[in-house]
């Protein structure tokens, strides 16, 4: 282990305990998109513990800046990205630090970004303080990923990447085993927006379809031909994916009604794919339904296009990995159809997010999104060592 790398170790052990208490604490406290008030409170407090100056950003999150200043024009500033918010499912994980909040829960591990970020942000606060960090460190701690649109770009109107020369960040994956990371150049996750179809039509007896507009009728043709539409008018290796998640029509057996909604995700893996797909859609959308004397109308709600890790913050990061967690730390990871609003900070400013393993080694692999997703806290460890690492190299090269 080189000796850098050793130095970190033992700065990130003697936190091991209080980091692993915080994370606890935050997944106790849920709190939901753009309402992450006791959270940045918390992170706030540690931060002027250590000596540090945050500032909060408007409504929730906030930034810290850590080490050298960056002068007016210069870009040498690096920074770290972690995700405050929690989600809107039942926590059922059974542990004794479980959400006191009924209906929300960290089923996403955000929890344990933000708990890595602020570690990172006391390690480096100790070396900027013993004068071994060459450049400037931006800590973010950002709300309301889990929406769309995301508060990324709230972030990024503020300010937050002014001077940054680059950007980091982790993310849990309960597929890959702790102390180790996943990695990939390029598209690591996908385009994700929120899609909506109202139909509207008069209704009447079932007796009598042909004197109505049929919504349900033509609702389902909308469901099971749109999808197949996008495959054949767009690149089939964008991997373009709609699934429908909430169907509404009517509520009795023998009434044909007037309004009926189906709403999904649109996924795309390509971002030239994700451009085009909004016409695609709604075109698709008017045609399908176009016999059924029925007056559509479709939302398409933008959310984030996939990031795109740059080649050289993604060997940044495979080498950090290898010098603090070993050899063997790192494994190539697919891309996701998950969304991402990071994503956004990518447009910006180069970067790259790595996926970091919360799975026991040999034990079970929690999803995402559930209430009963768990971590093996081992991660937190991990993560503060590569974030730390990681702006060590970049503000070093």
């Amino acid at each position: 282990m080189p000796e850098d790398a050793f130095h970190l170790a033992d700065r990130v052990a003697a936190l091991r305990s209080e980091l692993v208490d915080f994370r606890r604490d935050l997944h106790a406290h849920p709190e939901l998109s753009r309402l992450e008030q006791r959270t940045t409170a918390k992170v706030a407090e540690r931060l002027r513990l250590a000596g540090l100056t945050p500032k909060l950003l408007p409504g929730t999150g906030l930034i810290c800046d850590i080490g050298p200043g960056v002068a007016e024009g210069d870009r040498r500033r690096v920074v770290l990205r972690a995700d405050l918010d929690a989600l809107p499912v039942m926590d059922t994980s059974g542990v004794e630090w479980a959400s006191t909040v009924p209906h929300v829960a960290h089923a996403c591990g955000h929890d344990v970004h933000t708990t890595v970020v602020l570690g990172a942000g006391l390690v480096l606060a100790e070396l900027a303080a013993a004068g071994r960090l060459s450049r400037g460190v931006r800590l973010l701690f950002q709300p309301a990923e889990e929406v769309q649109p995301g508060g990324a770009l709230d972030a990024i109107a503020e300010g937050v990447l002014d001077g940054a020369s680059r950007v980091y960040a982790v993310h849990c994956d309960p597929r890959v085993d702790a102390g180790r990371i996943g990695t990939r150049i390029g598209p690591i996750t996908s385009a994700s927006d929120e899609v909506t179809v109202t139909l509207r039509g008069a209704g009447g007896h079932t007796s009598r379809p042909h004197r109505t507009a049929d919504v349900v009728y033509a609702l389902g043709q909308v469901i099971t031909q749109v999808p197949g539409v996008l495959g054949r008018r767009l690149d089939p290796r964008s991997g373009v994916n709609l699934t429908w998640g909430a169907v509404q029509a009517g509520s009795a057996p023998n009434a044909i009604p007037a309004v009926g909604t189906a709403r999904g995700t649109l996924r795309c893996l390509d971002v030239r794919a994700w451009e085009q797909a909004s016409a695609v859609f709604q075109e698709a959308v008017q045609q399908v339904v176009a016999p059924y004397g029925v007056e559509a109308e479709v939302r398409h709600l933008r959310g984030v296009p996939p990031v795109e890790n740059d080649e050289h913050s993604v060997a940044v990061l495979e080498a950090a990995a290898r010098d603090v967690l070993g050899e063997d730390a790192v494994q190539l990871t697919e891309q996701s159809l998950g969304g991402e609003d990071f994503a956004w900070y990518l447009t910006k400013v180069p970067g790259a997010m790595a996926r970091l393993g919360t799975r026991t080694p040999g034990g079970r692999s929690y999803d995402l999104h559930q209430g009963d997703f768990q971590v093996d806290e081992r991660a937190i460890d991990s993560g503060v060592l590569l974030l730390a690492r990681t702006a060590l190299a970049v503000t070093s090269d």
